[in-house]
């Protein structure tokens, strides 16, 4: 890109990142602001709902403004289903005219619009009339198309769903410029959209890194009790054979500290991390399945016999025995969460154990680099778009089991940074071969979590924007000044 075109966007040039959602839960949108901000110079404008914090680099930028509008409530399960169709048409209504107070009058008229797509009703409405009246031009991020994701809870063929992928396709169309999140996703634009999109991977900013020792001890510090406290009466973790140490401030469930050493316990759990938004598209049932058969299959392999004294049987667990205990921490919010929480306290577990909770944005990446193995479960009401849990995961070094499908081959290579599984079974099957002889004999692991680590250094979000989103930006803001 030219330096004359690059001139037009000036420190007192403005941005505008609209997101019909959580900021705190719309990762790709906080870096969106932050490069705005740190590589295009611009004064930056969110405007979005809040209820989850974002991360301190962008609440402390002094080029970012957040402006928080307020939360649509939640849909009253008591509703009769005759009035549903009238919420469907009332909520982006309000919605709609919400949206276009803040875009028109509450802050100052951007030069450009940067827009996460889905939601695209109303949103890609509010913004084509709010660039008409403000004389902006606006950029459309598609992370996947709102239209499929409506389609979850109608049917395909429903009446709502085309309205609202006639919208989709009518108003994206109208942008001055389109990002994209995958090739998959890029030739479907161009090919039955009519839409030329540059594509823009998902990449982890500078925050998500592999955890040091003394990181890892002082988080698992932070989390422990937690950690201890179980959703049924007892399980792996929480039996008080393996809570000798409660009142050692200095001993966790993964680290020991003596004086200034730290070390991680030989007979520690394995820890598997999984972010999920608890929604339909990520069928959280695959994972208790898959952790049910680990737990039968090894317990089958070992002739553990039921009749045991319970002490002995809890301390052979805690032991090992080729096969590690395995904690599962689950983070994320979402409507399907409790239902979830009640089928765990339900289950009847030897030596895996689930815990679930919302961390601050400094300690997910925290969690992340802690952890010895992710699962991802998002499988693409579209097809077409790439998880950005594993896009995390990987920044941090994490190597990840993911649900397969159409393309996520272009983020996960198989036996190189992950595993890619169709059912519950195949999953167990990867804990099994993973995790044995954990920690010190589990070469697969060692091996995906080395090609992790040798792939991560080769390109960030900042050099994946400057080469990709900055130049499209730059050209927009350039043709609307010309």
């Amino acid at each position: 890109m030219s330096g004359q075109n690059e001139s037009r966007i000036r420190p007192s040039g403005r941005a505008a990142v609209v997101v019909l959602g959580d900021i705190g839960r719309s990762p790709r949108m906080q870096y969106h602001a932050l490069s705005l901000a740190r590589q295009a110079h611009l004064e930056v404008d969110i405007v979005a709902y809040g209820g989850s914090d974002p991360h301190s680099a962008v609440k402390e930028h002094k080029s970012v403004h957040i402006h928080e509008m307020t939360q649509w409530p939640s849909n009253p399960r008591s509703l009769p289903k005759i009035l549903r169709p009238l919420l469907l048409i009332f909520k982006p209504l309000v919605q709609f005219f919400m949206l276009l107070w803040y875009l028109c009058v509450k802050i100052p008229a951007p030069d450009v619009f940067i827009v996460q797509n889905p939601p695209s009703v109303p949103t890609l409405v509010a913004v084509k009339l709010a660039c008409w009246i403000r004389r902006s031009v606006f950029v459309i991020d598609w992370h996947n198309f709102g239209y499929t994701l409506l389609a979850l809870s109608l049917r395909r063929n429903s009446r709502f769903v085309a309205l609202y992928h006639w919208i989709e396709k009518h108003f994206g169309k109208m942008a001055n410029g389109s990002l994209c999140v995958t090739r998959a996703m890029q030739h479907e634009l161009a090919q039955n959209w009519g839409i030329s999109a540059t594509v823009l991977y998902d990449q982890p900013p500078e925050f998500f890194q592999p955890a040091s020792l003394s990181e890892k001890h002082k988080l698992f510090c932070g989390i422990d009790k937690s950690l201890r406290t179980p959703y049924s009466l007892q399980d792996c973790l929480s039996n008080e054979v393996l809570t000798t140490d409660d009142d050692n401030p200095n001993v966790t469930l993964f680290t020991t500290q003596t004086g200034t050493d730290i070390s991680l316990k030989w007979n520690r759990p394995a820890l598997i991390v999984s972010s999920t938004s608890w929604t339909p598209d990520e069928d959280f049932s695959i994972l208790l399945e898959a952790a049910l058969m680990y737990d039968r299959r090894v317990s089958a392999l070992l002739n553990e016999d039921d009749l045991k004294r319970e002490d002995v049987f809890w301390q052979e667990i805690k032991g090992g025995k080729q096969y590690p205990r395995l904690l599962f921490i689950i983070t994320g919010k979402g409507p399907e969460k409790e239902k979830y929480e009640e089928k765990i306290a339900k289950l009847n577990l030897k030596r895996v154990a689930f815990r679930t909770m919302w961390l601050e944005p400094e300690d997910y990446p925290l969690l992340l680099g802690s952890a010895d193995l992710g699962v991802c479960l998002h499988t693409s009401s579209s097809g077409l778009d790439l998880p950005m849990k594993v896009v995390d995961m990987f920044g941090c070094g994490l190597p990840v089991c993911a649900v397969s499908y159409s393309c996520i081959n272009e983020l996960v290579e198989v036996d190189k940074n992950g595993l890619l599984f169709s059912s519950s079974s195949e999953l167990a099957d990867q804990f099994m071969m993973l995790f044995k002889g954990f920690p010190g004999e589990c070469d697969e692991l060692k091996s995906l979590r080395q090609g992790v680590l040798a792939s991560r250094s080769s390109v960030n979000w900042a050099t994946e924007w400057e080469e990709n989103a900055k130049p499209l930006i730059t050209k927009v803001i350039f043709e609307k000044s010309s």
